[in-house]
């Protein structure tokens, strides 16, 4: 790599976040493995991708549904762990999930879908969840920040954390898309068997899109941060599943868009 600093260049070596695309198949007892999904990910936490995405995007309900999920070994080895096969303990429909058929970029997960009418997932509107300190929340992005191990070294990956009411941070998840942090994240309740999510908070490190929000639906988080803006079918999403979305959270400055009652503003 050349550095250019004003009028003055040098060679120097950096260290770049790996990109690859990653196939997900799907297939009960007695069928045999479709194509479910292609997406553009930072490798690492394939399986917990895997059932993350199967989770948010509503082809499987419950961590029950699954039996197994493992790299496929057919084809060119050089292939093998850019494939993940999931097995379920059920019969999968893809006709009845409408065809769907994903495409995903590192930027968004949306783009690829067939149709806008498959891109909302039937949701539930979630729980209560907890009430949380103003002074809790302010405090969220720097322990991101600090969590954020490969960011340190490449500077181009998106986190997704959850994090207890006050303040604990329990896990966090980086990949080059940020839709595949947060199902990274999830992926890992489902392995862990950990679902709904309904006490925790949650804080992405960039916008807050339409998809970021459907998926936390679908693993039942009420409270939902970013450090940067959400979108406007982001705020209408999530006031209609009745989860609080703060937005431009930089310490000491946040907004509230939607729900507004589990913060608390006086502490």
């Amino acid at each position: 790599m050349q550095s250019v600093d004003g009028d003055a260049a040098r060679e120097q070596p950096d260290h770049l976040v790996t990109e690859e695309p990653m196939e997900i198949r799907v297939h009960g007892p007695g069928q045999a493995p479709q194509s479910l999904a292609v997406t553009m990910r930072t490798p690492g936490s394939d399986f917990e991708l895997a059932a993350g995405f199967c989770l948010t995007e509503g082809v499987i309900d419950t961590p029950d549904e699954l039996a197994e999920i493992a790299y496929c070994v057919d084809g060119p080895a050089a292939q093998q762990f850019n494939v993940v096969t999931v097995r379920l303990r059920r019969p999968v429909d893809l006709d009845a999930l409408g065809q769907r058929r994903f495409v995903a970029s590192a930027s968004c997960g949306v783009c690829g879908k067939a149709t806008l009418d498959d891109v909302e997932v039937r949701c539930a509107p979630v729980g209560a969840g907890p009430r949380v300190a103003r002074s809790v929340l302010v405090g969220l992005p720097d322990c991101l920040r600090e969590a954020q191990t490969v960011f340190d070294a490449t500077g181009g990956l998106h986190a997704s954390a959850c994090f207890e009411p006050d303040g604990t941070l329990l896990n966090l998840r980086e990949d080059v898309g940020r839709h595949n942090a947060l199902d990274k994240l999830v992926g890992h309740a489902v392995l862990e068997r950990t679902l709904p999510l309904s006490e925790c908070v949650l804080l992405v490190s960039g916008r807050l899109s339409f998809e970021i929000v459907q998926k936390a639906a679908r693993a039942g988080i009420p409270l939902l941060c970013a450090v940067s803006a959400p979108s406007s079918l982001a705020v209408e999403a999530a006031d209609r599943l009745g989860q609080t979305v703060i937005g431009f959270l930089r310490d000491p400055r946040f907004n509230v868009y939607t729900h507004a009652a589990r913060v608390d503003l006086a502490s």
